[in-house]
């Protein structure tokens, strides 16, 4: 049997009952098998061991202008590490500030700071407008979407397509609606669809024409140097590119080290505009009077350059390429050709898209549940939880060791194959009980 559309209705219910028969056996084989979150494995969090090491007594702690890391001072950050992450991003070193461990900390006070009391360019706070609408490319990343819903900002989803999001939707709500504040952007391995924007989709990005005068791109480039293959695509400098359009102070940039060294204690980064820069430092050097040098000083000797990090980087990406593969293989393998699911194929990032047949995602969640194998909440990648389709499914490969994501991908496959003819049978209207 090749497609299903094109197979019987007894040879479907054929196919149906010998793959209950084989999920009877996986709830009997009681098992738990984690694919919710793209959290970094062990094994990539001992690639940087060497690092808990580096600063061992008092002598250690000064930084090479003589800074001394332990004490007050350099809310933005210390300047050999501003150096070595405006590096990564292509930026000057002016335009960055250094935070916490957390980019999406970063993100929620770049926004509530918005919110609050209004960006560079802002007339007023956003708090104070009537409406305040912010755009959502769709699937995406659901931790954007619940900061909207914290400051209660009216989501719009616009679809991803091939090479990024609906440029020409997004041109037309910008220019026309003023309480269009901003976007949210994933713009090299989206989450969780994988796609890399064109360079036309950034140049258009740069030279929108909005009507509100304080309208942000956020511009979350959390897997910028995250590639699974030598031969990796580039995107262009989003800040870059404003700033050749005319529009210098347009986006934001922010990226970490949380996925490069690790997540509880990296590195958060925010590029910007120089004005935006000098805008943001007086405005957080009222929330706090700076954050961890001692672990920035930690990074820049671990690192001490760009070429450096990126050899980390092939090292990660050595141990997350073979998960990636199973994922992809054993999808290809049960599923390729039947005609009940289509997925991405990343070349870096931290996930695996996959789209079922419509109506049937909440079906495949809560028959991989009780089959052991736990997934991102359906729904999670658009706002507000609402999939239009309930089609959209994000598989996270890189926790797991391969031995497990081999179970729990086949369990996986058998479910999504017992909701697509399910669903087939129901709309020939024949029965599957």
């Amino acid at each position: 049997m090749v497609s299903y559309s094109d197979a019987t209705n007894e040879e479907l219910l054929n196919e149906l009952e010998e793959l209950r028969r084989q999920y009877a056996r996986y709830k009997a084989d009681i098992i738990r098998l984690d694919m919710t979150r793209g959290k970094p494995s062990a094994d990539q969090l001992e690639l940087s061991e060497k690092m808990l090491g580096i600063i061992q007594t008092n002598a250690d702690c000064f930084d090479d202008n003589g800074l001394d890391c332990r004490n007050y001072g350099l809310l933005d950050g210390i300047p050999e590490a501003k150096v070595l992450f405006a590096d990564v991003l292509g930026v000057r070193p002016e335009q960055v500030i250094l935070g916490g461990n957390s980019s999406l900390n970063m993100m929620f006070d770049t926004f509530g700071r918005a919110f609050c009391f209004g960006n560079l360019n802002s007339l007023k706070p956003w708090s104070q407008e009537k409406k305040v609408k912010f755009l959502c490319p769709a699937p995406g990343y659901d931790r954007h979407f619940a900061i909207c819903q914290q400051f209660n900002i009216q989501m719009i989803p616009v679809p991803m397509l091939a090479d990024g999001p609906d440029m020409d939707l997004i041109e037309k709500l910008v220019s026309e609606d003023a309480s269009v504040k901003g976007i949210w952007c994933v713009p090299k391995y989206s989450n969780p669809t994988g796609t890399v924007y064109s360079d036309e989709v950034v140049r258009r990005f740069a030279h929108l024409k909005p009507k509100a005068c304080d309208f942000r791109i956020f511009w979350d480039n959390a897997y910028a140097v995250h590639d699974l293959y030598e031969e990796a695509p580039q995107i262009l400098n989003i800040l870059d590119e404003c700033e050749k359009a005319g529009n210098p102070n347009m986006a934001y940039m922010f990226s970490s080290t949380s996925k490069i060294t690790y997540p509880g204690s990296g590195v958060a980064v925010l590029a910007a505009s120089v004005d935006n820069i000098e805008h943001i430092k007086k405005q957080i050097g009222v929330q706090t009077i700076g954050p961890d040098k001692l672990n920035q000083l930690r990074h820049v000797r671990m690192f001490k350059n760009k070429d450096m990090l990126l050899q980390q980087m092939k090292k990660h990406a050595d141990i997350l390429r073979p998960k990636f593969e199973t994922v992809l293989h054993i999808l290809e393998r049960d599923l390729g050709g039947k005609g009940i699911a289509k997925w991405s194929k990343p070349l870096g990032g931290y996930f695996v898209s996959v789209d079922a047949l419509p109506g049937c995602a909440k079906r495949i969640y809560h028959l991989c549940d009780e089959a052991g194998v736990s997934l991102t909440m359906v729904g999670a990648t658009f706002p507000y939880g609402n999939d239009p389709e309930d089609s959209n499914i994000r598989l996270a490969p890189s926790y797991p060791p391969v031995s497990e994501l081999k179970i729990a991908m086949e369990r996986f496959t058998v479910c999504v194959r017992i909701a697509g003819i399910e669903k087939i049978l129901a709309d020939r209207e024949i029965s599957a009980c």
